[in-house]
């Protein structure tokens, strides 16, 4: 698998032995990763060079161009030093007697504490953990290790799925540190039944303590998602693709690159990594259902469908489970069994709106458009800005022929989603026919401009300039349809037609041969008055 290699340059120069305090200098003054000057010379370091605080700085430099990593390392040495300090001043040696006061130093005295959930990208770099005195599992634990690196205790962190703590372990003493409970502490069984940690064993990188190159491996974990969250994918891929790389046994690392593949419509490489993702990780039930769509780009639809039962009877209330399932029977047209999936999931929440839209469009696929109609207004009565609602009803009123209703429809959608190419399509498919090529040919205008590649679009739009008369518009719409898809035989006609208009007989009766190569019935009429021009 093709590897993407991503060029870091920072201006980060950190000088080790520069900070010293009344007890000298801090533990890590001598450590050459403090000279790091980009990720690529961390990846090369031996374990006992690493600074992790250097190695998290550099990459909060490449993730904001503002950030100055040698002021937060600073700040990071005299926190250090503070706390060195007030140990010495109560007599306690650099051993476990020194996590309580890390705490009450940390979580007390300067105030950090954990956010609710994670959902801000930002809260995983530690400059700003430490600008907002806030973060998540994994950004304070970085922060508290950070620290402990500087005072020399034998701090680790530690993952398991969904989550990171600290653990103190110096080969006699040991016991885990909560960050996002004050640095309070739980035992092992705590963490492996409320995380569901898969089995443990010599290979595994669960509830072990990390190196501190592991732990780098679980930030680019978080980092991927990170950059996933503000859609750069090509920074994402990088990160997971090297935190695969380091962690080979962190399964949520190989769903994540699984997931990034997917989206780049890798699919054969998102496969490999859910699959290894599911060896070290069995009862991921995200995992399965991820694999499911995979399975679903490849056309394998049986293989899909057993991807979400499985899915399913590891979480039975994961809800896009269900309504992937339920695309899949719809795929195989089997539309009972999709209904009943949905409304199994409605049982379980009965005002998600995309199951009820969801399920508006099996009943749409059925040719059942009244209990169609009826789905889609209900999920506009609990959320009334739905415009996939609005969009499903228009599509119902025009199979029942309710022109009127249809507009009225697609106008709403769009209201809410300007740039629903389809919606402004088939919009302007209806003004079509009820003869409003005014009206349409905008429409058609504004789609193209989203979809250029569709030469469908273009053909609309070739026939409306050709029922206005406009024929030198209309052959441009139609050369430029036929141009993306060759195949298209009414396209074809309609050049037939609008150069025989422009009177380029030779340009009219060769696309009337193509299209009636292509299946098109001719009219006798038009065929007639082109061979008359051509004698």
């Amino acid at each position: 698998m093709k590897k993407v290699v991503l060029l870091i340059t920072c201006v980060l120069v950190f000088a080790g032995g520069l900070s010293f305090g009344r007890g000298g200098p801090l533990a890590n003054e001598d450590k050459s990763g403090l000279y790091a000057r980009s990720i690529e010379h961390i990846l090369r370091l031996e374990e006992d060079e690493i600074d992790l605080a250097t190695a998290v700085l550099i990459i909060s430099e490449q993730w904001n161009e503002n950030v100055y990593g040698r002021r937060y390392v600073s700040r990071l040495d005299d926190m250090a030093m503070e706390i060195r300090d007030e140990l010495d001043a109560q007599g306690l040696s650099g051993n476990y007697r020194a996590i309580r006061l890390i705490n009450k130093y940390l979580f007390e005295k300067e105030g950090f504490e954990s956010v609710p959930e994670a959902n801000d990208p930002n809260d995983l770099f530690l400059h700003c953990v430490l600008d907002k005195k806030r973060g998540y599992c994994l950004s304070l634990s970085v922060l508290y290790l950070c620290l402990g690196e500087r005072l020399g205790l034998p701090l680790y962190g530690v993952v398991v799925p969904g989550h990171f703590f600290v653990r103190y372990d110096d080969g006699k003493i040991r016991f885990n540190i909560e960050t996002t409970s004050k640095g309070g502490s739980a035992p092992d069984e705590h963490y492996i039944n409320k995380f569901n940690v898969p089995q443990i064993n010599d290979g595994s990188i669960y509830m072990k303590n990390l190196s501190k190159m592991q732990t780098l491996g679980c930030f680019f974990n978080n980092l991927g998602n990170s950059y996933s969250a503000l859609g750069n994918t090509e920074q994402a891929t990088v990160a997971f693709e090297r935190a695969v790389q380091i962690n080979p046994a962190l399964a949520e690392s190989h769903t994540n690159l699984g997931n990034i593949y997917l989206q780049a419509d890798r699919t054969r490489d998102a496969i490999y990594e859910y699959e290894a993702a599911l060896k070290i990780n069995p009862a991921d039930a995200r995992a399965h259902n991820n694999l499911g769509n995979a399975y679903i780009k490849k056309g394998w639809l049986n293989d899909a469908i057993s991807q979400y039962s499985k899915s399913l009877k590891l979480d039975p209330n994961f809800i896009e489970a269900y309504r992937n399932m339920a695309n899949a029977y719809c795929k195989e047209q089997m539309f009972g069994r999709a209904e009943a999936v949905l409304r199994e999931a409605l049982t379980l929440k009965s005002k998600d709106v995309g199951c009820i839209n969801q399920l508006a469009e099996v009943y749409s696929q059925r040719g059942d458009y009244k209990e169609a109609i009826s789905q889609y207004e209900k999920a506009l009565k609990i959320k009334g800005d739905s415009a996939d609602a609005y969009y499903g009803l228009a599509v119902c009123y025009n199979k029942l022929g309710q022109v009127d209703d249809e507009i009225e429809a697609y106008k709403k959608a769009l209201a809410i989603e300007p740039d629903m190419a389809a919606a402004l399509t088939n919009l302007g498919n209806a003004y079509f026919s009820k003869n409003r090529y005014d009206a349409a040919i905008p429409l058609y205008s504004r789609a193209i401009k989203l979809t250029p590649e569709d030469g469908a679009i273009y053909h609309n739009l070739g026939a409306a300039y050709s029922n206005k008369g406009q024929y030198e518009q209309a052959a441009d719409a139609y050369l430029k349809a036929v141009e993306l898809e060759p195949n298209t035989a009414a396209a074809h006609y309609g050049l037939g037609f609008v150069f025989y208009k422009l009177k380029k007989y030779d340009l009219a009766a060769e696309h009337i041969r193509i299209a009636e190569e292509l299946g098109a019935e001719i009219a006798e009429d038009l065929r007639k008055a082109i061979e008359k021009k051509l004698r």
